[in-house]
């Protein structure tokens, strides 16, 4: 089963080592990792989606409540949260393909964002699933490179990683 945790953290040096250090300690693996500096920016937000049975959630977010830098863990739930990643994907286009390329590009609501005489660039953000179905048919064309990043994770409605504690599967520190 898929979970999505994000993690509000002190923006220290060292931080996120000892928040990847603690999924490695209990061979819990990291599908996609995301960090940025958030708002207020004395916190930075780690987004971590991974696989596992669901009583190992509940482990997971008190041993990151027991480091002392995380301020706060909250567990995103697929039907109420918005999830999205961005890839750049380095395609062969030349002048007989160039077109068929780009008219799956612009189905997918992929964006241009280089053109050379044998190569295109194009910018995707989406879920997974998009961003798979897009490589699934470029792929007879030629995909020279691609790269994603992590995903990102926000709740939708009024709800945020400041404003939710007391909820099930979710910690807080005094925050703000």
């Amino acid at each position: 089963m898929k979970h999505v945790l994000s993690v509000l953290v002190n923006n220290q040096p060292g931080v996120l080592l000892r928040v990847v250090g603690m999924f490695s300690r209990r061979s819990f693996n990291i599908d996609s990792l995301s960090v940025g500096v958030t708002q207020p920016n004395k916190y930075s937000r780690i987004t971590i989606f991974f696989q596992g049975e669901s009583y190992i959630v509940d482990q997971i977010i008190k041993q990151l409540g027991k480091i002392p830098d995380v301020a706060a863990v909250q567990l995103h739930n697929p039907e109420t949260a918005v999830y999205r990643g961005m890839t750049l994907i380095k395609i062969r286009a030349n002048d007989t393909n160039r077109l068929d390329v780009l008219k799956i590009a612009e189905l997918f609501r992929a964006h241009v964002i280089d053109v050379q005489k044998t190569t295109l660039i194009f910018e995707i953000t989406g879920q997974d699933e998009k961003v798979s179905a897009l490589l699934q048919l470029l792929t007879p064309y030629g995909i020279l490179e691609v790269i994603r990043t992590g995903q990102v994770a926000l709740e939708r409605g009024e709800k945020t990683i400041f404003n939710c504690a007391g909820k099930t599967a979710f910690y807080s520190k005094n925050l703000l």
